[in-house]
């Protein structure tokens, strides 16, 4: 069984949340090990068997993901899928199901986590550069609002493990990043996406002490895959670290 490498928040009766590293999976280099991605050049059976593991690893039968195009579409999944499912065009997932994980392949963006306890609702959302300059993060809090009644108050948000400041350097940032993010900039060319996430988050009205930063840069620590990383030591080819939110299914009374 897998050891998820960080908990984004603690297990409870009816969550599971949690971000794997790239290790204890069945793929071969440069995908060692636990690459949970089919777009990346990875042998399909190898994927397939790494996500079996996931779903076993954390008592889920059904793992829904989404084909992340760096854009803000956001889907609902209103009825449990009678297979595992792929959805294309979409960069963020949401369900009241439970039993239903929802999946963000990331190596170097967010994945970003959000469970209302209240309604019994969550979402994951794919966060890349792009994703910040969409907002997608309100977009989909928003969302979770139309929805299910989500009230911004009571939804807690995780940020995964991803691209940190000292790491996240933009020299066309003129050209790619609106004025705004200028505030987050650490030192020249390099933002802070952990930071723009947490202020976008709390624009859309998440308490502060709701939102959880992994605080772990992918790209400086080798335990995760980094497209950034793989970039600059090679041809850019490399996996997908896999962050994965679901509502418990209900245990039966004996």
């Amino acid at each position: 069984m897998l050891t998820p490498s960080y908990f984004l928040a603690p297990s409870t009766p009816d969550l599971i949340q949690v971000t794997f590293d790239r290790h204890q999976g069945t793929s071969a280099s440069p995908f060692s090990s636990l690459n949970c991605s089919f777009g990346v050049g990875d042998q399909a059976e190898k994927v397939q068997a790494n996500r079996q593991l996931l779903k076993h690893s954390l008592g889920i039968s059904r793992l829904v993901s989404a084909s992340q195009v760096h854009g803000d579409q956001i889907l609902r999944i209103q009825e449990t899928p009678e297979r595992d499912q792929e959805m294309d065009g979409t960069d963020a997932l949401m369900t009241d199901r439970r039993d239903v994980g929802l999946m963000i392949q990331h190596a170097d963006c967010q994945a970003i986590l959000l469970h209302d306890p209240v309604q019994s609702a969550i979402a994951a959302v794919h966060c890349g550069w792009r994703g910040s300059v969409l907002r997608i993060i309100e977009k989909t809090v928003r969302m979770m609002n139309a929805c299910y009644h989500s009230r911004p108050e009571d939804i807690l948000a995780s940020i995964s493990p991803s691209l940190g400041p000292c790491c996240a350097e933009f020299i066309n940032h003129r050209q790619e990043l609106p004025a705004s993010f200028l505030a987050f900039q650490q030192q020249r060319n390099h933002f802070d996406f952990w930071q723009i996430s947490r202020s976008q988050l709390m624009d859309a009205g998440l308490q502060p002490e709701k939102i959880r930063t992994a605080m772990i840069c992918t790209c400086c620590n080798q335990d995760f895959f980094s497209y950034r990383r793989a970039n600059r030591k090679g041809n850019g080819i490399t996996g997908r670290n896999c962050s994965i939110i679901a509502l418990r299914k209900k245990q039966m009374m004996p």
